[in-house]
């Protein structure tokens, strides 16, 4: 069991895995459809997005959730 102080690494960690697995596998049978090397091909997708993925959700979400409270106390 890991301490508590690697909970929000944890977080980032599955959540980075989660989106760029579904993300990759939706975009990629989308472009080029289930045929044959398509495993192969979602594969290298998920290897080229998941360093990006990992850092971006792993710094960004205090900034993402301070643009989202300025717009969403902005004047109608």
């Amino acid at each position: 069991m890991l301490s508590q102080r690697y909970t929000r690494l944890v977080t980032t960690l599955l959540m980075s895995m989660v989106m760029v697995t579904l993300m990759t596998l939706i975009v990629t049978a989308i472009n080029t459809g289930l045929t044959e090397g398509f495993m192969s091909r979602w594969g290298k997708a998920i290897l080229i997005a998941w360093p990006i993925a990992f850092p971006l959700i792993y710094v960004l979400p205090k900034r993402m959730q301070m643009l989202a409270g300025r717009i969403c106390s902005l004047p109608n």
